[in-house]
């Protein structure tokens, strides 16, 4: 398979600080890479580095064979990059349908095109496995898998073929974390998106992940298919690294 995205020789300062120092990695088309390591370690910089919503120190990104220079979030959406947060940028007082069209509304001037969007919303939803209420329903009243669900949709049925998904799964349960888990899944056997997905449950990354890199201190130190490598292998990376910051 080829890349589709290449993040080569990244480095990346807040003041005195360094917070990404020669970081490469690569993502294949329809791949589904798992991020993994500490709080700190530079996992959500790296992110938005490739969002474009920071801009590298030095190193360069490209994208389907061409290098880039992202001027901004909106520029990296251009390209098919977009990103789903844990704060999801939902609006809690508007409809499913509303929310799934937010910034990108069908109009029929001078008036919004509620029906169409209606019809258009509960499609995709369909499509993508996203079992709702209604689409009529405030998203405030859904369940934080659902929320996910329908953000993580957005940017699908937004053109987005590089989706990169910041700790989707944090303060879930068990049964919403397995309805995002499905619909990566489901994204995954569609083979049109690629996605790199930060989560710290290792379990669940080796469940749904093809790849996984781990970084430690700005620096990719682990980059291997999660066929091949297990969860105590990973733990134990980890553990390690802990036990050599604090001298023991």
């Amino acid at each position: 398979m080829s890349d589709v995205l290449q993040v080569e020789h990244i480095t990346k300062r807040f003041g005195g600080v360094l917070a990404l120092s020669d970081v490469s990695l690569h993502l294949e088309a329809g791949e589904v890479l798992g991020l993994i390591g500490d709080n700190g370690a530079g996992k959500s910089t790296l992110i938005k580095i490739i969002s474009g919503f920071h801009r590298p120190d030095s190193g360069r990104i490209v994208v389907d064979g061409t290098e880039v220079t992202l001027r901004s979030v909106d520029h990296a959406r251009s390209l098919g990059i977009d990103t789903v947060y844990q704060d999801l940028a939902l609006v809690n007082e508007l409809s499913v349908y509303h929310n799934m069209f937010l910034n990108r509304e069908l109009v029929r001037w001078p008036l919004l095109s509620n029906r169409a969007m209606r019809k258009r919303a509960k499609q995709q939803l369909d499509e993508m496995g996203v079992r709702i209420p209604s689409i009529d329903i405030e998203v405030a009243k859904l369940s934080g898998g659902q929320r996910q669900a329908i953000a993580v949709a957005r940017s699908v049925y937004s053109d987005a073929r590089i989706l990169l998904l910041d700790e989707p799964l944090a303060a879930m349960g068990a049964k919403e974390g397995a309805l995002i888990l499905d619909l990566v899944r489901d994204l995954k056997a569609r083979g049109d998106v690629s996605i790199i997905i930060i989560a710290h449950n290792y379990a669940q990354v080796l469940d749904v992940c093809d790849r996984v890199n781990l970084l430690q201190h700005g620096r990719i130190s682990f980059d291997k298919p999660t066929a091949e490598t297990s969860l105590q292998e990973l733990t134990d990376l980890v553990v390690a690294e802990y036990r050599r910051n604090r001298g023991l």
